[in-house]
């Protein structure tokens, strides 16, 4: 493209940008002129009164507007007024799993597990912050100069973070995971090749006889999927509790208990963390505790947990390979600053664990399982572990089976 014309397009997106912004006044004087109350009526009647409006506006300053850009202008400044303006778009792109916003200019979405940069753009740091602000409000989190970080949870689940200047230095960052209504099963993974029939098999045997689970690995690699994956194989008689920090599980048992961690108020108070909810799930008769992620001081009751009767529970943990994973573990309890020696640590790591199941994102985007680890005991303090599947990164791409018979002494259990 010419400097030419590459600066013709770049001033017509100006323009385009410049009306919005006083179209946005416009509309918002002559709603308030007439009277319209943005909570009653429908979405249909509100689109048909902001086209009017917008059609008035541009006959009046006789301005070159097309039809098509009126119409999208129509549709921008309806979502602006009822929804999330710029991100109504995406929230309703089934294809779009993520949103990154960095700063009013750079939108990024994943699709297919790759990120992609997208061509909508907000107006400057205040549209960006009014946008997240209406987000948070039916959460009731608070975002300001002296909490500049959040946490929340959007009506229909999907998970989002924020973070406003001094802390992001380049504007409000935004970012959504978006929740999936209809919850991925084994025929899904095995066409998305994340594993196959043999591991699934294996993994769906292993939850049925009551193994403890450590699903590892790193961001957006698909841990709280798998998750739900393996809760699709207990039994519809167990009692589940689940705890999470923002409530991502969609279990489809009954007979479910779904905790949440809260963040301290504006004084300071009221904070409830993952091992106080922990600590009070073991009084509430669990059959199995879930976990969303092991990430602080809760990580010495899970371990508790799982040695004391609640076979079966299951958590996810951000490491780098299976074997990692357990040293994770380790290296937490040393932050939670409770004083246990190496060789009694891991021996609870290794009487609370079963297996380890490591996922991976690869270049192009799949998620998949890349290993499966059993933790078979401890020898010479050192952990002793049996690698039951892995991923063959350097032939097929395929999956390949370590163990001659995937199943140690720790998994021959009987129902």
């Amino acid at each position: 493209m010419s400097h030419d014309r590459l600066f013709g397009a770049r001033q017509h997106d100006l323009d385009v940008r410049n009306l919005k912004t006083a179209l946005h006044r416009y509309i918002i004087d002559a709603l308030e002129d007439e009277g319209v109350n943005l909570l009653e009526g429908t979405r249909q009647m509100l689109a048909q009164f902001v086209g009017e409006r917008i059609g008035d506006y541009v006959r009046k300053r006789q301005l070159a507007v097309s039809r098509y850009e009126m119409d999208q202008l129509g549709e921008e400044l309806v979502d602006e007024l009822v929804g999330f303006g710029p991100l109504e778009v995406l929230l309703r792109d089934a294809s779009v799993t993520e949103i990154l916003v960095n700063g009013p200019q750079r939108v990024f979405v994943e699709r297919n597990g790759v990120l992609q940069h997208s061509d909508l753009r907000f107006i400057d740091d205040q549209h960006l912050l009014r946008v997240i602000q209406r987000i948070l409000a039916p959460v009731g989190r608070r975002l300001d100069e002296s909490s500049p970080m959040v946490d929340a949870r959007m009506p229909d689940g999907s998970r989002i973070n924020a973070v406003i200047p001094p802390i992001a230095l380049d504007g409000p960052c935004l970012s959504i995971r978006k929740f999936r209504q209809d919850m991925l099963r084994g025929s899904d993974l095995l066409a998305s090749r994340s594993l196959n029939s043999e591991i699934l098999e294996f993994l769906e045997d292993a939850v049925a006889r009551r193994c403890n689970i450590l699903v590892s690995g790193g961001t957006g690699t698909g841990k709280t999927t798998m998750l739900n994956l393996l809760s699709q194989s207990i039994a519809a008689n167990e009692r589940i509790v689940t705890i999470e920090d923002t409530a991502e599980l969609q279990l489809k048992h009954e007979h479910v208990v779904r905790l949440e961690t809260r963040p301290p108020n504006a004084d300071g108070h009221g904070e409830v963390t993952a091992r106080e909810l922990v600590r009070n799930a073991l009084r509430m008769r669990p059959d199995r505790i879930i976990l969303g992620e092991i990430r602080g001081a809760e990580v010495l009751d899970v371990l508790t947990a799982m040695n004391t009767g609640h076979d079966g529970s299951m958590s996810t943990v951000h490491a780098n390979n299976a074997s990692d994973a357990l040293l994770r573990l380790e290296t937490l309890v040393g932050l939670s600053g409770v004083q246990v020696t190496e060789r009694t640590l891991r021996q609870t790591v290794c009487a609370a664990i079963d297996l380890v199941i490591q996922l991976t994102r690869l270049a192009d985007g799949r998620r998949c399982v890349s290993e499966v680890l059993e933790v078979v005991g401890l020898r010479e303090g050192q952990y002793v572990t049996n690698t039951l599947f892995r991923l063959d990164r350097r032939g097929s791409g395929g999956f390949v089976r370590e163990a001659a018979n995937p199943a140690g002494e720790k998994l021959r259990r009987d129902f």
